[in-house]
């Protein structure tokens, strides 16, 4: 093995380092341990070993390994730690191996090393090598001696062995006595290499010449430098104590079991002396010993015997050497050992610590997977100590047992956290002993959640049904699908994957909300267009790489009434009714025709289906009501009885045809027949006007009959309304001018004269108009007078439109007519307001008529009359 030291400084300049790393030796063959050998006293950060690098790791590895340390027991970790970055074990804490393994020979510190990913563990041991730090010691300053002078040379006196805390050669002590003619020192071997000092007399003392001697002893180890110790050596020169005490043994041995009581007795011990009186009288006490031990053991001063004062623990320590010194009264000692062991009993219960638990463990872990690392420990020894592990519960789950009491917890079987997201077991630790002690800790185990389960639709196929005429957004199916995994593994979406819900290029019918997985109608649906349609849909996990399955949606369209019957035929029967054509389709029936001639179908569709594409036949309109019947699901028009010669050569037939939907909708169908026995005969009734006209013009004549007795009534009234308002106005201006023709004098002498002021408008036609002369006083002897001049206007001149005043000076006047007195204006006056009432008169009545021809035209577009 590679050995590195350190040197340690001596007291003057500190203390030097005396080696460093001891030993690193690697190997799986050798029960996976990695062993290192430090000298004690290292300071906090010293470098222990390349703990990653012995177990094989390289640096880039050490991030997701996670080396660590771990122990059953705190005590042990408070010394290590392994750096994170390089893997590099250092001294945590300042290490006494004194303390920490007392006088054992050998000292070490054991822990497990964990890795991660995958987990393992690795028994590590650090042997603590001791350093020379500890002088040696006396337990008294001073030793006091009685000799008698009487005692002859070559006598021999036990002295006080020194205690050095070290182990080995540093414990291995040699001692030195300043020089004296009286006295010498002389070493006796004792067991284990120790060496007991005792004063020698090389020649006889006289009291009178000098009473004491000081002498000083010291002790000197083994180590490298030595250390040493002194203690002062004081003699008083007695006259009679002849015999020092003598023990019986110069080592006693005692076998204990731990736990005793206080105060029970382990051995005793006995020394005689052969003297008497005080200077035989011995009394025992302990010699040079730790205070430990004196706190776990007692002596009878007197009796010499040595009982318990505190609990023995064997796991504490199993053995104890105790050295006693026998006195008498005279000063004379005597010293020997006691070596106790103490024995074990099975007090201890196996202890378990969790060093390490991967929880929680990917289900898709492989068989053989660690998933914890345990310690079980048994501070007894022997049977006592051996323990042995197994697991309790069900689980695929076993413990193996692995170097320096671990044990691994490895998996047997796959797991899925489908089936059991985690488990529990109880680790169960019993050992050997009579009676046998157990314990037991339980282990819970988590599974995480890998991504392998698909969603599962609760339905590989779904069907829908949804009425047509729906409303855009209307809830057409909702579809689930679950994933048995957890978290964003079992977090399903929903995608439409194709199916036949819309052409290419073309809007789809339906939608899926991704989360909640409901199909919505995008847009009405028509049962006419669509009957039925299908759609795939996908539902997909949220792990990575996805995982995904469809699900087929069969979508059916409920039809509604919503269609109403077509009439196939006779459907030229309606449009040429409508187009107001001559070719108008008929039947011809013979009037031979009995009781049940087929006279036509009417043939209807509707583009419902079921219930609402049911149609029915009724007769609703015949010429002769009697003459026909319909079949109700054949639509066949037959007639009801055989043709009479009084039925009419014309009739029509109205048909409605019915579905049964709810509510029922219906169209009509017109039949138009002819009674002949043969399309010759049929042709002259077919150029008339059907029977059906005849009777709406009969009912429109009836109308406009009406019409124009109403309209007359109101032109009457007009008349005599305006006739009143004309006589009015003419019995206020008096009687009319053109009246006094039919007086005295009722003929013109000078012809035809016409006023020579007429402003009152034109009239169209040519008029003779006769007005009489203005009256005067003649002479009753002339009869008849002559009469007046009157002036003669052309009909230009009158039609002209000229205003009303005298006649021009070029104007034609009877030659030889004095000019008479003017009376024109009158004359005017009396024609204009009589041709004004007959304007009125004329041209309302006929304004009048023009309006109710306007209007009866309009009210009977088809009867053609005029008023």
């Amino acid at each position: 093995m590679a050995v590195r030291r350190r040197q340690r400084l001596g007291p003057g300049g500190g203390r030097a380092l005396l080696a460093a790393v001891l030993l690193c030796v690697w190997g799986r063959a050798a029960a996976e341990r990695v062993r290192y050998a430090i000298p004690e006293e290292l300071g906090r950060g010293s470098l222990v070993g390349p703990l990653a690098r012995d177990l094989g790791l390289s640096a880039d590895e050490l991030p997701a390994r996670k080396l660590r340390v771990a122990s059953a027991g705190k005590k042990q970790l408070k010394y290590f730690t392994v750096n994170e970055e390089n893997g590099n074990l250092y001294v945590n804490e300042r290490l006494d191996r004194e303390e920490m393994c007392g006088e054992s020979a050998t000292c070490s510190v054991s822990f497990e090393a964990l890795v991660h990913n995958p987990l393992n563990v690795f028994r590590v041991e650090v042997a603590i090598e001791d350093v020379n730090d500890n002088s040696p010691t006396f337990r008294k300053a001073a030793l006091d001696l009685e000799i008698g002078e009487l005692i002859p040379p070559g006598a021999r006196f036990p002295l006080e062995m020194a205690r050095d805390a070290d182990v080995g050669t540093n414990s291995l002590l040699t001692y030195e006595l300043t020089s004296n003619p009286s006295f010498s020192l002389s070493l006796k071997e004792k067991a284990g290499g120790k060496k007991q000092p005792e004063l020698v007399l090389e020649r006889a003392l006289d009291r009178e010449k000098q009473s004491s001697f000081e002498l000083v002893l010291t002790a000197v180890d083994g180590g490298d430098p030595a250390r040493s110790g002194s203690v002062q050596i004081r003699i008083n020169v007695t006259d009679a104590n002849d015999n020092p005490p003598v023990f019986s043994k110069s080592v006693y041995e005692a076998r204990v079991a731990e736990n005793l009581p206080m105060g029970s007795l382990v051995l005793r011990v006995v020394a005689t002396d052969a003297d008497a009186g005080s200077n035989g009288r011995v009394s025992y006490s302990f010699g040079s010993v730790p205070d430990t031990v004196k706190a776990l053991f007692a002596i009878d001063s007197e009796s010499g015997e040595i009982m318990t004062s505190g609990p023995l623990d064997f796991e504490e320590k199993n053995k104890y050497i105790i050295g006693l010194e026998a006195s008498d009264g005279g000063g004379l000692t005597d010293h020997c050992e006691v070596q106790i062991d103490i024995t074990d009993e099975n007090d201890n219960a196996p202890e378990i610590t969790i060093l390490s638990l991967s929880s929680p463990v990917p289900e898709d872990a492989v068989v053989g997977t660690v998933v914890a690392v345990l310690n079980v420990n048994d501070p007894d020894s022997g049977e006592n100590g051996q323990v042995s592990c197994e697991l309790s519960g069900e689980a695929p789950l076993s413990i193996v047992a692995s170097s320096g009491g671990s044990y691994k917890v490895v998996t047997t079987g796959a797991l899925d956290r489908e089936q059991a997201s985690e488990h529990g077991v109880t680790v169960v630790a019993r050992d050997r002993g009579r009676p046998a002690l157990w314990s037991s800790r339980e282990l819970v185990l988590e599974v995480s959640d890998v991504n392998d389960n698909a969603p599962v639709f609760e339905e590989a196929a779904y069907s829908a049904y949804v009425a047509e005429n729906n409303a855009a957004g209307a809830l057409v199916l909702r579809v689930q699908a679950r994933d048995a995994d957890a978290g964003a593994n079992g977090r399903v979406s929903y995608w439409l994957a194709g199916g036949s819900a819309g052409a290419a290029g073309a809007a789809p019918l339906v939608s899926v909300e991704a989360r909640s997985g409901a199909l919505y109608a995008q847009r009405s649906l028509d049962y006419e267009q669509c009957r039925e349609f299908t759609v795939a849909v996908r539902a997909q996990d949220g792990g990575s790489p996805a995982r995904s399955s469809t699900a087929t949606v069969r979508v059916f369209v409920l039809d509604r009434n919503d269609n109403a019957p077509r009439v196939l035929w006779p459907a030229a029967a309606a449009a040429g009714e409508a187009a107001g054509g001559a070719a108008t389709p008929f039947e011809v029936v013979p009037r031979s025709a009995e009781a049940g001639y087929l006279v036509a179908k009417v043939v209807a569709v509707d583009a419902d289906a079921g219930r609402n594409a049911w149609l029915s036949y009724e007769l609703v309109q015949a010429s002769e009501p009697a003459l026909f019947r319909v079949g109700l699901h054949s639509g066949e028009v037959r007639t009801a009885r055989a043709v009479s010669e009084r039925d009419a050569a014309k009739q029509r037939v109205v048909a409605v045809v019915k579905d049964h939907g709810q509510p029922a909708l219906s169209a009509t169908a017109t039949l138009h027949v002819v009674l002949a026995e043969s399309l010759q005969e049929a042709l002259p009734e077919l150029s008339e006007r059907p029977a059906g006209a005849e009777e709406e013009a009969a009912a429109a004549a009836e109308l406009q009959f009406y019409l124009v007795l109403a309209l007359a009534l109101l032109s009457a009234l007009l008349v005599l309304s305006v006739a009143l308002a004309v006589l009015a106005r003419l019995r206020r201006a008096g009687p009319p001018a053109v009246l006094r023709c039919l007086g005295a004098q009722r003929f013109s002498l000078a012809g035809a004269a016409f006023p020579a002021d007429f402003c009152e408008g034109t009239l169209p036609y040519s008029y003779n108009l006769c007005v009489a002369a203005p009256a005067r006083a003649v002479p009753e002897a002339a009869w008849p007078p002559p009469p007046p001049p009157v002036p003669v206007l052309s009909a230009e001149e009158l039609l002209g439109g000229d205003s009303c005043e005298k006649p021009s000076s070029n104007s034609d006047l009877v030659v030889g007519e004095p000019p008479a007195e003017p009376v024109a204006p009158k004359v005017c006056k009396g024609w204009a307001s009589l041709f004004k009432s007959f304007r009125i008169v004329v041209i309302f009545p006929w304004v009048f008529s023009a309006w109710s021809q306007w209007v009866l035209s309009f009210v009977s577009p088809s009867s053609g009359r005029s008023f």
